[in-house]
């Protein structure tokens, strides 16, 4: 990339689209607000050595028992048939996440992740650490795909916010031709002053909430609550730095 040349900041909307974004020269963001991305974090920032994102129950079982880990995941916003705990950032304060790994498999979050293997780096965003990824993008200086993760392949309201949110902190440093991107940065601009009042006519707030889970979705919606980057090193998320 020349001097003059800003690198690309693009937004996909839904994992259905990523095949028409230039995966393999580009960052990539994972980003599944409610509750994988949000619940990676939290669980990094209070101490897991690493966590370990995969496709299937199956897998998270069989690996579990192989490391020795804690497995989790949910299908539908409920824990999954199978594993002992779920996607709820408040599972994994230090005193039990503390040291140990975290084999993580969630109904959207960890398939873009998979999709999105052949980036030059995968990272995972949310708000609890929006500071970390911003800075982390600025400092790269590479094309950058903010991935939604969405809602079995629909787009979704808080991925989109997310990503709204990242457009409106650091397009000043990217060239930005895209209309996704500038949705994503209008949809947040309407609602920065209160987003979890504007989440409430979302279809997942609604589903989370049924199952009592808005504390949850105020935290996943709060920034810098954990404020680490997680990265993605050899199939495992661990902190930049680390």
């Amino acid at each position: 990339m020349s001097e003059n040349t800003k690198p690309r900041l693009e937004v996909c909307l839904s994992p259905a689209l990523l095949h028409l974004f230039d995966v393999k020269n580009s960052i990539v963001v994972i980003i599944d607000v409610l509750r994988a991305t949000s619940t990676i974090c939290t669980a990094l920032y209070n101490g897991a050595a690493k966590v370990i994102p995969v496709a299937s129950v199956e897998e998270c079982v069989s690996i579990g028992r192989l490391l020795n880990a804690i497995t989790a995941g949910e299908r539908d916003g409920k824990i999954a048939d199978g594993l002992l705990h779920g996607n709820s950032p408040f599972e994994y304060p230090n005193e039990f996440i503390g040291g140990k790994v975290l084999v993580l498999t969630t109904t959207n979050g960890t398939k873009l992740l998979h999709m999105a293997k052949d980036a030059i780096q995968i990272v995972t965003g949310s708000f609890p650490n929006i500071s970390a990824v911003c800075e982390y993008l600025i400092g790269q200086g590479q094309n950058v795909i903010l991935g939604c993760a969405a809602w079995k392949d629909r787009v979704n309201m808080e991925d989109t916010l997310f990503a709204g949110a990242v457009v409106s902190r650091i397009k000043t440093h990217f060239e930005m031709n895209c209309d996704s991107a500038l949705t994503a940065e209008t949809l947040y601009n309407s609602a920065k002053a209160d987003i979890f009042g504007y989440m409430k006519q979302a279809s997942h707030f609604q589903r989370l909430a049924k199952f009592g889970l808005e504390e949850d979705i105020r935290y996943c919606l709060t920034n810098d609550g954990a404020n680490v980057l997680p990265i993605l090193r050899n199939g495992e998320l661990v902190i930049e730095g680390k």
